[in-house]
C-alpha cells in the first residue's frame, strides 16, 4: 500500500495479483492496482498527466507517461475523491511501481503529486 499527500492531493494505491490473467510458465505476471485520489487540501486541482516508473525484480525499469488516467482528467474540488483501477503486466513475480500525477490548480499553476513506491508481488513470493 502506498499513501502520499502532496499539496493537499492524497494518493492511495493498493495492488493485487490477478492469477487468472497470469501465466508464470511464460514469465507473465498480471497485477491490478486500485488508486484513490482525494483532495484533502483547500484548492481545486485537475489531474492532467501521469508518470509511472515500473521496476521488475531483474532491475528492468519502464517509464510510462501519458495524459490523464483511464481516459479521464478528473477535476477535484476540496473534499472530492476520484477512484480507478488499472493494470500492469510484469516479466517477474515481484516488482514495484512509483510515480506522480501532474496537477493544475484553478489558477493555472502545475505541481507534481508524488506516488510513493508500492509492491507488485505474487502472494507468497516475498518473505
Amino acid at each position: 500500500m502506498s499513501d502520499t499527500t502532496t499539496r493537499g492531493i492524497r494518493i492511495q494505491v493498493e495492488s493485487m495479483y490477478v492469477e487468472e490473467r497470469s501465466d508464470p510458465q511464460e514469465s507473465y505476471f498480471f497485477f491490478a492496482y486500485h488508486v484513490v485520489i482525494s483532495n484533502v487540501g483547500n484548492e481545486e486541482a485537475q489531474l492532467i498527466s501521469r508518470e509511472w516508473l515500473i521496476t521488475d525484480s531483474d532491475g528492468n525499469v519502464e517509464r510510462v507517461e501519458g495524459a490523464g488516467v483511464v481516459g479521464e482528467t478528473p477535476q477535484l474540488k476540496p473534499g472530492q475523491t476520484f477512484e480507478y483501477t488499472s493494470f500492469c503486466p510484469l516479466r517477474t513475480s515481484v516488482g514495484s511501481m512509483q510515480g506522480a500525477y501532474f496537477m493544475r490548480t484553478a489558477e493555472g499553476e502545475t505541481f507534481r503529486a508524488e506516488i510513493e513506491p508500492f509492491t507488485l508481488a505474487v502472494p507468497g513470493g516475498v518473505n
